[in-house]
């Protein structure tokens, strides 16, 4: 049975705030499926890098869930593309997390994003341990689908991910059509791949809260709220949000008194070369009276976000999986999304929302009009979206998390006999 598990999450920690900088969706995952770990009686050590002075080495987040902080390059100012400079540091005090131990300590390593796979093939090999990665984002998937503005991935990152592919003992893919993106674009053995949905904490995102969530927020209750919420970046295309409001105004005039567009997150990645650019949109736009900008909030705050919106939308031009979608539907909010990655399993379309294709804000219109001016619609949607969420609980995650550990162990002892 495993005891130790170490979990590599090198650019971005799992303590920090989602919807800012590199936090998202990942940290989430990567939080709780620790949890659901360490209740099984699993000790994890998540090993993240330092980013402040004042993070003390060691932190001791929750019961079963230690979090190591490596000091690997400058705390701050530190982009995410400078990071594989970086890594050689990040080794070095990982590896040192098990000499200072009895030997054996770590029973498997699970690696997140190629920077941690590339520390965990090292880890692999010294350890004599298993290694089962989750790649959350690939190189090869996200340059044939780069949005305007979004630089395409460096050849460095293909060139690790390829190598992750090749040494790891198991791939954990967030849904099919990664699995097969594995196959096909990285050459990964259809064996050695799994599939393990994502999950949403039903106790935190959970539906029959819409008029409370609007007094909360002070949002009016006759109020038509469309919610983007994520970081604000040109891969999430918030843009696309505010032109569809535009189309909707520009097509029914009489929605301006009632419509609201909350964007709650903050600038990251090459958003933040150009911070202000939605902001600029918006005037130019002339939605001033209409959108609310709102930086970037806690899980429950969030939740009472979902909640309270009328629909939630999200455009992404590429998601592994799309956990807001998930989470917006188990509050009980449609979400119209676009038909790429994961959307297209966190969505079912025409029953809990809408997908559409490709990026033209007259067609995300036209998928949002109906959905906040038919209140039956709407309600029905609201309905199915809460049960097709509750298929993804995180416990379900953990469970076929572990079966996968499992035959990462069998594998590795083959492989190594």
């Amino acid at each position: 049975m495993l005891q130790r598990i170490a979990m590599l999450s090198a650019h971005t920690s799992p303590l920090e705030q989602p919807g800012d900088g590199d936090a998202g969706g990942m940290n989430v995952y990567v939080l709780e499926l620790s949890r659901q770990l360490a209740a099984r009686g699993i000790e994890v050590e998540v090993f993240t890098r330092a980013t402040s002075r004042h993070q003390p080495a060691v932190h001791d987040a929750e019961p079963g869930i230690r979090v190591h902080h490596v000091a690997a390059g400058p705390f701050e100012g530190l982009e995410k593309n400078d990071l594989p400079s970086q890594l050689c540091s990040f080794v070095r005090d990982v590896l040192r997390a098990e000499v200072e131990r009895e030997p054996g300590h770590f029973d498997l390593v699970h690696s997140h994003y190629w920077l941690s796979g590339q520390v965990g093939t090292v880890a692999r090999e010294r350890w004599n341990v298993p290694l089962v990665h989750t790649m959350h984002t690939m190189a090869k998937v996200k340059n044939a689908m780069l949005a305007d503005g979004d630089a395409a991935e460096p050849i460095g990152r293909i060139y690790g991910e390829e190598e992750i592919v090749r040494l790891a003992d198991r791939l954990i893919a967030n849904t099919a059509e990664e699995r097969r993106e594995l196959i096909e674009l990285y050459d990964a053995a259809p064996d050695r791949v799994a599939v393990v949905h994502p999950g949403v904490d039903v106790e935190v995102f959970r539906p029959g809260r819409h008029a409370e969530a609007r007094e909360l927020l002070g949002i009016p209750a006759d109020a038509a709220l469309i919610l983007f919420a994520g970081r604000i970046q040109p891969l999430k295309a918030p843009d696309v949000v505010l032109k569809a409001a535009a189309v909707l105004l520009e097509r029914d005039p009489a929605l301006r008194e009632r419509l609201v567009v909350a964007v709650v997150g903050g600038a990251s990645g090459s958003g933040l070369e150009h911070p202000t650019a939605l902001a600029d949109l918006n005037v130019e736009l002339g939605l001033q009276d209409v959108v609310r900008f709102v930086p970037t909030v806690s899980q429950r705050e969030l939740a009472d976000w979902y909640a309270a919106a009328t629909v939630a939308c999200v455009p992404s031009h590429n998601e592994s999986f799309g956990l807001v979608a998930i989470e917006a539907q188990a509050c009980g909010t449609p979400v119209v999304a676009a038909r790429v990655g994961g959307l297209s399993t966190a969505v079912s379309d025409g029953v809990t929302g809408v997908l559409v294709d490709g990026h033209d804000p007259a067609d995300y219109a036209s998928a949002l009009h109906p959905l906040l001016t038919d209140p039956g619609l709407r309600d029905a949607m609201s309905h199915k979206a809460v049960r097709h969420a509750e298929g993804f609980g995180w416990d379900v995650t953990a469970d076929r998390t572990l079966a996968v550990y499992d035959q990462a162990v069998i594998a590795h002892q083959e492989a190594t006999a």
